[in-house]
């Protein structure tokens, strides 16, 4: 699944964001949602989020498992 429905996330779930440093790379960072901070129930280039590491994004993809396995 991808990011853009604000419905599909919610805090405790595992997903992999882009950070803004990333955009251009599309690098994925991995974590877990700690506060969404998009209101609008659809974005197109994903829901942006704070994981709980404090790292904010765009969500990427919602059923993802950590290839670093952290």
């Amino acid at each position: 699944m991808d990011g853009q429905y604000r419905k599909d996330i919610h805090p405790g779930l595992e997903v992999a964001i882009i950070l803004k440093k990333d955009q251009r790379s599309g690098k994925l960072t991995y974590g877990i949602v700690k506060d969404i901070l998009t209101s609008a129930a659809f974005h197109s280039r994903g829901i942006k989020v704070r994981l709980e590491d404090g790292q904010i994004g765009r969500v990427a993809e919602t059923d993802v498992v950590d290839p670093d396995g952290e």
